[in-house]
């Protein structure tokens, strides 16, 4: 598998579509649907069985430095709830979210992207004006192919490295999907 089959996968999945679709919507500035979304498809296709795992949220990032208030999220949260009812969503803007890990703003929702905890979960998807799917992997997409659960290096080795672990622990990907792998380094 590699990016053209991860897209492919996803727009043959018409759920994935119909989500994607609705984001779009909204016009978000710098938007993108990303961790889980894409990393549990890719792990169903190549580690589960064949069925879909179910998600606790969608991630849908943005990056609007000009408004970062909490409360435009959740009007956003909202707005996609009364689209497509069934999944919890989570909007969050990349403007504002360096605060929580206590690390300099970033300076787009890539940027954000590169600073999640782990490799396999740095992954973005959104539409194009044309409505293609463009695929974002700031570290590439090799450890989630290959299902290594690996820190980003924002996280490897630093004081985040906490972060990591406790994210192992409490989201038990290893019994969800037989088969992948723990790097620390």
């Amino acid at each position: 598998m590699n990016e053209e089959k991860i897209v492919k996968m996803i727009r043959e999945d018409e759920w994935m579509m119909e989500t994607l679709r609705a984001v779009d919507i909204l016009r978000l500035p710098d938007w993108w649907i990303c961790a889980g979304f894409v990393r549990s498809k890719i792990w169903d296709v190549r580690f589960g069985t064949g069925e879909r795992t179910l998600l606790d949220d969608i991630d849908v990032i943005y990056f609007e430095p000009g408004n970062i208030e909490e409360r435009i999220e959740k009007f956003y949260e909202k707005q996609l709830c009364s689209m497509m009812p069934g999944p919890r969503w989570s909007v969050k803007n990349q403007a504002r979210m360096h605060v929580l890990n206590g690390v300099p703003p970033y300076s787009s929702s890539a940027d954000g992207i590169s600073k999640f905890p782990e490799t396999a979960t740095a992954l973005g998807v959104k539409l194009d004006q044309s409505g293609n799917i463009i695929l974002i992997a700031p570290w590439g997409t090799e450890d989630v192919l290959n299902g290594i659960i690996r820190p980003t290096p924002p996280f490897k080795k630093t004081r985040l490295m906490s972060i990591f672990e406790t994210r192992l622990n409490t989201k038990k990907w290893e019994q969800n999907w037989k088969g992948l792998k723990v790097c620390r380094e």
